[in-house]
């Protein structure tokens, strides 16, 4: 028998609230399943079980407020015997009478695999959407007070009795999130600030090679099909992370452990404010039109509020980009447990000396930020001369 926890979704959760369960007692799950939808500051995340078995019980009621660890269901691996005790209902959710009175009875749990037809491309989270096609209502219909104006499962709950729709804006809810999400944000980067010896090394580099081979590379294809500039970056610290081990892993109780992978984290910015760094899963090894279309994928999914647990907890090295325009240098703070983040400026065309002569190209400046205690300036030295490298062979990439 095994304990389901409440997952620490990054360095800046404390607790979260559970507002879903998409399993039930008896259901066979597999690790990487979703089972459930937890809201915190950064808005609602699926989270993943990470073990194969039974469910046997749910033990938290929907709307709990847990810390970190706490409880929230019992797993039993296959064959193995329950406990006397037995196992717990799954908690009933409110009723929609209000809106869809001809429902004289609970509606059956909805098809999480299916599409949802309510308000497709609005920004909402599943529990959102999911509760919105059990009630039958339209979210278009609904004011959100999450992130961005998402909306979130109490703003489904409100319109389904009776409660706040469009036509009532809430601003000072959204405000009371984004202040949430940058009191979370500020958590955490104090703590970082305070745990972590930071160091910081920058290198500005001659990127007009892997700009030309880039226009010439997307002359040829669909716009669809095109890359951006930011993926050769993030391509090539993901290399560059894999052959300096020091970049790459966590630091934790027992020290720093290296990661076997690249799970490059990619700093989002949020429309309605606030930042998330969900992970792309061995960045290394993904050819460059894969890694364009995880990206683009990644910061849609976070600014609808859809991303899972396991793209927050797992990131080793976080990349923070300024764009295409802006600063020239960014110097950010490590997202612990992380040992390293890499900051980079905006390109801009600047006088450069090439050959013994003075030349126009496109630079931009990397700016590393590394953890003292495992790493040093020669370490970080040679992380930023691998972007270089493979910045001057972008074909490679």
């Amino acid at each position: 028998m095994s304990i389901f926890q409440m997952p620490s979704l990054g360095a800046d959760m404390e607790a979260g609230t559970l507002v879903e369960w998409l399993v039930r007692p008896g259901d066979r799950v597999t690790r990487g399943d979703i089972v459930a939808v937890v809201e915190t500051q950064k808005g609602a995340i699926e989270i993943e079980i990470f073990e194969d078995g039974i469910v046997h019980s749910l033990d938290v009621e929907l709307g709990a407020r847990l810390p970190v660890g706490a409880q929230l269901a019992t797993i039993l691996s296959d064959g193995e015997a329950p406990p006397s005790a037995p196992a717990a209902p799954i908690p009933d959710t409110p009723s929609c009478a209000a809106v869809a009175p001809e429902m004289s009875a609970p509606p059956p749990r909805p098809d999480t695999t299916a599409p949802v037809p309510t308000g497709f491309g609005i920004a909402a989270s599943p529990a959102a959407r999911h509760r919105a096609a059990e009630c039958g209502l339209d979210l278009a219909g609904v004011t959100g007070r999450g992130p961005d104006g998402a909306i979130l499962l109490a703003d489904v709950e409100a319109a389904a009795t009776g409660g706040t729709t469009k036509g009532t804006p809430r601003p000072a809810a959204t405000s009371d999130a984004m202040a949430q999400m940058r009191k979370a944000i500020a958590a955490a980067m104090q703590r970082s600030k305070r745990e972590i010896p930071h160091f910081q090394l920058a290198q500005t580099i001659d990127i007009h090679t892997a700009s030309d081979w880039l226009a010439a590379r997307n002359a040829d294809v669909p716009p669809g099909e095109r890359i951006l500039l930011g993926t050769l970056f993030m391509k090539a610290a993901a290399v560059a992370a894999a052959n300096v081990k020091e970049m790459n892993g966590h630091y934790e109780a027992d020290g720093f452990r290296p990661a076997p992978g690249v799970n490059l984290g990619v700093a989002v910015a949020l429309r309605g404010g606030g930042l998330v760094a969900p992970a792309i899963p061995d960045a290394d090894r993904l050819p460059l039109p894969a890694l364009m279309a995880a990206m683009k994928d990644l910061v849609s999914r976070a600014r609808a509020m859809r991303l899972r647990s396991s793209e927050l907890t797992t990131g080793t090295l976080t990349v923070s980009s300024l764009g295409e325009t802006g600063a020239d240098a960014m110097s950010g703070i490590i997202f612990p447990p992380q040992v390293a983040l890499l900051g980079i400026g905006a390109p801009k065309l600047r006088p450069w000396v090439l050959d013994g002569t003075v030349v126009p190209r496109r630079l931009a400046t990397f700016t590393l930020s590394a953890d003292h205690r495992v790493s040093d300036g020669r370490q970080a030295n040679r992380f930023l001369a691998e972007i270089e490298t493979a910045l001057q062979h972008p074909e490679a990439l």
